[in-house]
């Protein structure tokens, strides 16, 4: 809906779509009342390999008619690893793509952007699903996009403040997790890192922590995303670190009828 729309015609009704290759995930927000609607995760494992990724979701969008209803605003986040946070100080949107070099590979016919952190001042530089995106816009007009991480850092920064030690999160997904450190809304590491087993991730971490001079005996790691109480990532994390604990979701259950998994799982997508 355009931005003239005036305050009869709204609907209160926002659409936010975590965009991926392998599948995607949606929720509709009631954004009178701050209340989740409706929640549905689509995996395209199912789906034909031979076809292109736009035309699985041309396809989920026949399935789904949530997803072809009119609202006053629409939001898509970009999954995928193709992202590092830059200074604002340091940052050049004419060079966009040379940050991302050190840690990704990238080509010169890639299409770069970013998202800004007001607080502190940070860019995320990223590499968008551009034909996701074409496909997205036949269907809704123009929308807001931007990546998962930006809202991932923007979270738990907020959930920084006043907060002077340094706080550890890990946030899984299927095949990856990633550090984020921070300490009073200044964010000290931002990395993503792909594992098999909860060996992989202890390493990482333990690493992770050994170059930032953090004890295991004294920092508290707080884990979220695709984990549960009773999970070997929990037990092999409890094994070397002191003080372990899954992030608190007490806040988000006011939003939604969901369990604590559930918000644990799709924290980034409820919080969008």
């Amino acid at each position: 809906m355009s931005a003239n729309t005036s305050i009869t015609e709204k609907n209160y009704r926002k659409l936010i779509i975590r965009a991926g290759l392998e599948g995607f995930s949606f929720a509709v927000k009631d954004t009178l009342n701050n209340q989740i609607l409706s929640f549905e995760t689509v995996d395209f494992s199912g789906y034909p390999r031979t076809h292109k990724v736009e035309e699985h979701y041309w396809k989920a969008f026949l399935e789904y008619r949530e997803l072809t209803k009119i609202y006053d605003e629409v939001v898509v986040l970009h999954d995928n690893s193709l992202n590092t946070f830059v200074p604002s100080a340091l940052f050049d949107e004419a060079y966009a793509g040379s940050y991302l070099q050190y840690n990704t590979k990238v080509f010169e016919s890639d299409f770069f952007t970013f998202d800004s952190i007001e607080s502190p001042e940070i860019k995320n530089v990223y590499v968008p699903y551009v034909n996701i995106n074409n496909f997205l816009i036949d269907q809704f007009g123009p929308f807001e996009y931007r990546h998962v991480s930006t809202v991932l850092v923007s979270r738990l920064l907020d959930l920084s403040k006043n907060v002077d030690e340094k706080q550890v999160f890990v946030h899984f997904e299927n095949k990856c997790f990633q550090i984020v450190v921070v300490q009073n809304r200044k964010l000290l590491l931002f990395n993503s890192f792909e594992f098999q087993n909860a060996a992989d991730f202890i390493y990482y971490l333990l690493f992770t922590a050994e170059q930032l001079n953090l004890n295991p005996e004294s920092f508290r790691l707080q884990l979220l995303g695709a984990i549960i109480e009773d999970s070997e990532l929990l037990r092999i994390a409890y094994k070397y670190v002191r003080y372990v604990s899954l992030l608190e979701t007490t806040a988000l259950t006011f939003q939604n009828d969901f369990s604590h998994d559930q918000n644990l799982q799709h924290f980034i997508l409820l919080q969008s």
